[in-house]
């Protein structure tokens, strides 16, 4: 089915649908759905109170919390533009972001991973736009307005009920900012009609349900947290709990606790739950769906997953900020190996092609993924270059992913362009060899880089996290482990054993972290 709308419909809808049942969970704080929509008109008009009007741009820096999630539906419900500020930036970083999107006003917490937000926003240099700042933490006398002294301001409901009716599909709904892992963060700007029609077509296939309760680690700056979580909640009617940061046990109690249903994430969360030594005893028997991308998903851990997390539906889907989240994702009812070894078909109104990597037509092999249809940006905001180089003038989004397709149509990611390393004149994939590690018995997770060599240009070393509780495994040991079924040129010739990989905000492996030199 083919929906369009906006998110203040999607709200009204579900109030009216699920109107007693819990939408937000968050500690002590039990919303239903008739009060979330309660609260997030108080927000609105606290925020038309304060002088802000459609189109305006508001800026959200702060851990997942209820609050994160009132304060941005508050926005989108009057027509502003919602700017998402990873909680990882410094000051500095912060401040490119609220400058580029000319937000005038900002949602903070400060506190949180021991960092004064606002300090460190205001020694980055002036903001001329910026006029309103609100704390979602606890008020201090010479900080930012406290919470409930913003929702005390209100405006007319009236003005709020008009500001929501003149939302239409084609309004802005945010700027997300990329990760920025070649350069300055580029701003990526996503409507309401395409946010809505997406997720309404994602959560069909996903199956998620009226009443699930879904955990939510994945942070609210990425779309895998506020679009693939927070809004996937609420088209379907399922309870929202969000969490501030990854804690493995807190995570489990919680999950054991409150019945947790579903947990969407990167592969590194999962594995990050099998490792945690307080997992074995604990009742995860509510768990049932679990959906995983953002990178190469070992199959090893997908059976684990099963195994040891008890899942008992899981799908792998494959998107990127510039495609609104979501490009190909497996469905209910796929068979085991098309779950474990692809990211799923593409989803109805969206295409997937593959370039090759020299030039010329993919011709069916392996190449760059490139992805056309509604879900692609319209272009990068301020930035007419950074469009021309990421999207053809035939409309084809060029990903930076490498794979193929199958003779289904289902998507094999085997990584990205930069992490592909030549040793000897022949290309390595690191996903390849990482699934390989993978595999073995004492291995949870793995990461592969191309370093320098003599010889050879480059060569493979490899980084590994062991099994909790499992035999130790040698450095000799893994490279015989990979010499026995890969070409020698994929071999990696050094195994490093780490406690854990260095990983961002959103779970991907920081591979640019394990290519520096050690000092």
């Amino acid at each position: 089915m083919t929906a369009t709308g906006t998110v203040p419909d999607v709200l009204v809808r579900a109030a009216e649908r699920h109107g007693d049942r819990e939408a937000i969970v968050d500690g002590e704080l039990r919303l239903s759905f008739a009060d979330l929509l309660a609260e997030v008109e108080r927000v609105a008009a606290g925020l038309l109170r304060h002088g802000l009007r459609a189109g305006d741009a508001v800026a959200v820096w702060a851990p997942n919390s209820a609050r994160w999630a009132l304060a941005a539906l508050g926005c989108l419900h009057v027509g502003l533009t919602l700017v998402p500020v990873n909680t990882r930036y410094r000051g500095e970083e912060a401040h490119h972001v609220l400058a580029r999107s000319r937000a005038v006003a900002l949602f903070v917490e400060d506190g949180f991973l021991d960092r004064d937000h606002t300090a460190m926003l205001r020694a980055a240099g002036p903001l001329p736009c910026l006029r309103t700042v609100v704390t979602l933490g606890e008020p201090r006398p010479s900080g930012p307005i406290g919470w409930d002294a913003f929702r005390a301001r209100a405006a007319d409901p009236a003005q709020v009920a008009a500001a929501r009716d003149a939302v239409t599909p084609g309004t802005a709904m945010q700027v997300m900012f990329t990760s920025g892992t070649t350069g300055r963060p580029k701003a990526v700007p996503h409507t309401h009609g395409q946010v809505v029609r997406l997720y309404t077509t994602y959560t069909e296939h996903l199956g998620l349900r009226a009443g699930d309760r879904y955990l939510l680690v994945n942070p609210f700056f990425h779309s895998f947290g506020l679009l693939a979580g927070l809004l996937s909640c609420l088209l379907r009617g399922a309870t929202a709990l969000p969490v501030r940061r990854l804690d493995p046990p807190a995570v489990l109690e919680l999950v054991e606790r409150e019945r947790v249903t579903g947990i969407p994430g990167p592969p590194t969360l999962y594995a990050t739950l099998l490792n945690d030594p307080t997992r074995p005893g604990r009742d995860l028997s509510a768990l049932r769906l679990a959906i995983t991308g953002a990178t190469v998903i070992p199959t090893e851990l997908i059976r684990r997953m099963r195994t040891d997390l008890g899942f008992r539906e899981i799908l792998t889907a494959y998107g990127l900020t510039e495609s609104t989240g979501v490009v190909t994702m497996c469905r209910i009812g796929d068979p085991d190996e098309v779950i474990e070894s692809t990211s799923g078909r593409a989803v109805e109104g969206v295409e997937v092609a593959i370039a090759a990597l020299h030039g010329g037509d993919g011709g069916g092999g392996t190449g760059e993924i490139l992805v056309r249809g509604y879900n692609v940006m319209a272009g990068y905001v301020d930035d007419p270059g950074a469009t021309a180089a990421a999207i053809d003038a035939d409309g084809w989004l060029r990903t930076g992913d490498v794979g193929h397709l199958d003779g289904a149509g289902n998507l094999h990611i085997t990584g990205r362009l930069g992490d592909v390393f030549i040793v000897g004149g022949f290309n390595v994939s690191p996903a390849e060899v990482e699934q390989l590690l993978c595999r073995h018995p004492a291995v949870s997770e793995a990461a592969v880089v191309g370093v320098p060599d003599e010889r050879l240009g480059e060569v493979g070393r490899a980084f590994v996290v062991l099994r909790r509780g499992a035999a130790p495994a040698a450095e000799a040991e893994l490279i015989a482990w990979c010499r026995e079924r890969l070409a020698g040129f994929k071999v990696p010739r050094s195994v490093v054993v780490l406690p854990e990989l260095p990983k961002g905000a959103t779970g991907k492996v920081a591979k640019a972290a394990l290519r520096a030199p050690a000092p």
